[in-house]
């Protein structure tokens, strides 16, 4: 793996047209300097896309999962590590635990859903003009009837002009979390999702740590929610950090997402770097099943090949990692030749 992104890396920099590079990585440096976030739109719903079975089982392929990494041991918060536990098992014991941890592992890796932003709320209920200066603030009320979903469940304010309309989406979250305050979410966002605090986590590459804050403090179709995993996507695009959020359950919320917006090159790349053709070769069954865009070819490097040819941005470093690949490949060939050739094989 090293040998390949090693000998990919020297054809790039040793690659003739430079001018065509030198644009390429400035657009890459300008990017860097400043993120802005990137809305899933109503107009174009990625639900019905993203929950289809076939797109779920192509996310979870290009998932890889390690159960080492997807199990380890974590330090939450202030909870204690609990010390490991040691059995002797009988071998249909030790099945049913296998199965138990296969289970436990895909409710580990359940991809956080991708959904539209939310409209805003505002309509008005009724307005009387009679209750106008009876009080100087607005007064909320709200069934706390156990049982009933936060988002549908009725919290209506009276404004101190008497009119009487829905809460918007913010003031119902803070109405939800007092009465009915959900595990390690807060009622005002924390820091570290603004400014400085949150540009010190991207640049520390706390990429799981941010997304997994995200997704327990926010609804899916919240703009901040949004506003943060779509810079966070595009910092670990960037930074070509996919090995981090790989066997996680982020992984494949990622790759939905630069496939939408047709952002491969950088993780095609990786996978080609790596000889991941299998799963670069998914990576384009998913691009192909989102944007019903086909590629030709009967092999995987084929289909790679007509994928750089026909949509890609970067055709210059994919040829090179391409080309990378295939002389490893070679090399591997005549090792495997030459060794079985002294051991009297061939």
């Amino acid at each position: 793996m090293a040998a390949l992104r090693h000998i990919s890396r020297k054809l790039f920099y040793n690659f003739k047209p430079e001018s065509k590079l030198k644009s390429e990585t400035c657009a890459i440096c300008i990017r860097l300097l400043n993120y802005s976030a990137i809305e899933y739109d109503e107009k174009h719903d990625p639900a019905p896309v993203f929950f289809n079975k076939d797109i779920q089982s192509l996310l979870k392929t290009l998932t890889r999962v390690d159960l080492a990494k997807v199990n380890r041991r974590r330090k939450l918060g202030t909870k204690k590590l609990e010390d490991p536990e040691y059995k002797f098992m009988t071998d249909e014991q030790l099945h049913q635990a296998i199965e138990k941890a296969k289970k436990n592992t895909e409710e580990l890796l359940q991809i956080p859903p991708v959904v539209a932003l939310r409209k805003p709320t505002s309509r008005v209920l009724s307005k009387d003009p009679a209750l106008q200066g009876l009080e100087k603030s607005r007064m909320v009320f709200t069934d706390i009837t156990f049982g009933v979903k936060d988002i549908e469940r009725l919290i209506v304010v009276r404004e101190p002009d008497g009119t009487l309309q829905e809460v918007d989406w913010e003031m119902r979250n803070r109405i939800n979390q007092t009465y009915f305050p959900s595990t390690d979410r807060y009622i005002k966002p924390p820091k570290m999702f603004f400014g400085e605090y949150f540009e010190s986590l991207l640049n520390r590459k706390e990429y799981e740590f941010v997304l997994d804050r995200a997704c327990t403090q926010f609804e899916p179709n919240d703009p901040t929610y949004q506003r943060v995993v779509s810079i966070t996507y595009q910092h670990v695009n960037d930074n070509d950090g996919f090995e981090i959020l790989r066997s996680t359950r982020h992984f494949g919320a990622l790759t939905f997402f630069l496939v939408w917006h047709k952002s491969i090159d950088n993780l095609m790349s990786e996978l080609i770097e790596t000889a991941h053709i299998e799963e670069a070769d998914k990576l384009l069954e998913l691009f192909t099943k989102v944007h019903g865009i086909s590629f030709e070819g009967s092999q995987e490097l084929d289909r790679i090949e007509d994928y750089i040819k026909k949509v890609s941005s970067k055709k210059a470093v994919l040829e090179l990692g391409v080309q990378a690949y295939k002389d490893l490949a070679k090399r591997r060939e005549e090792l495997d030749t030459g060794i079985e050739t002294a051991h009297g094989l061939r």
